[in-house]
């Protein structure tokens, strides 16, 4: 097992406040992978493989571009578009794996480390139920300490990829994410120009990654990622019937990836 590789288990919630009020709140696992760790990972558990079926495997194919281009190269590119002058730190992915060959991430989110340790930026990797596929790339101001320490991390953008038929796009996304330590929690709040329209939260801690916890998350929470999109179907049945509003869905944005601005507090790019 790798000191940089983690599970985490624990719990999503979602809380939407407006035009109609609806909750709901599902367990849920994840695994924080260390971008260059990953074959020692593999070769180290039985069940768990890259780039090949077991109970559960890891493609790099699912993340980024889908092409062969590494991943570290595709978010170092990233991060120098950003200005975030990449340094050979560690970056590290916080993702729900393949389970018996299938997968469906809502969200993916990689932390980019420096070579000091301090976290450098936060990608944030959004999948929606259409198949297309948009990132936002935040820098942490100042930098932040080894995980887990410090205060929260604050950060926003503006909305710039449909996720959700029951959402619009003239949206703003606030997020406070406490980084992976012995506790984990990424917080999203989603807002209009009347204020907030949806709260979103995972909360889980930390676990060795070895066979014998990966074999206990899969018993207690059996086909994950299938269960992942039979929810989504079932909370938008739910709130269709209480009779939210649907949004078409638009064209994705000309561009895979929102970045800041430079200069400013304002929307990404």
């Amino acid at each position: 097992m790798s000191a940089e590789s983690a599970l985490y288990v624990g719990t999503v919630t979602h809380q939407r406040m407006r035009p109609r009020r609806h909750r709901l709140r599902y367990g849920m696992f994840s695994l924080l992978l260390d971008l260059d760790r990953i074959d020692a990972l593999a070769a180290g558990l039985r069940v768990f493989s890259r780039r090949r079926f077991n109970l559960f495997s890891f493609y790099d194919r699912d993340y980024g571009d889908g092409s062969a281009t590494p991943l570290r190269a595709q978010v170092e590119r990233h991060l120098w578009a950003a200005r975030i002058l990449p340094d050979g730190g560690p970056i590290r992915l916080l993702t729900m794996p393949r389970i018996l060959g299938f997968a469906f991430n809502p969200l993916s989110v990689f932390f980019c480390h420096g070579r000091d340790g301090r976290l450098r930026a936060i990608l944030y990797e959004v999948n929606n139920t259409f198949g297309q596929r948009h990132s936002y790339l935040l820098p942490v101001e100042g930098g932040a300490g080894g995980a887990g320490q410090g205060e929260p991390i604050r950060q926003s953008c503006a909305k710039a990829f449909h996720v959700s038929p029951f959402m619009g796009m003239d949206m703003r996304y606030s997020f406070t994410v406490a980084p992976p330590g012995e506790d984990l929690s990424i917080a999203i709040t989603v807002s209009d120009g009347l204020g907030p329209v949806l709260f979103a939260a995972q909360e889980a801690r930390r676990r060795p990654l070895t066979d014998g916890a990966l074999l206990r998350v899969f018993a207690t929470h059996p086909l994950l990622t299938l269960k992942v999109v039979g929810g989504i179907l079932w909370e938008a049945a739910r709130l269709w019937v209480k009779g939210v509003p649907v949004h078409s869905c638009p064209a994705p944005p000309d561009r895979p990836i929102s970045i800041p601005p430079q200069t400013g507090e304002g929307a990404c790019i």
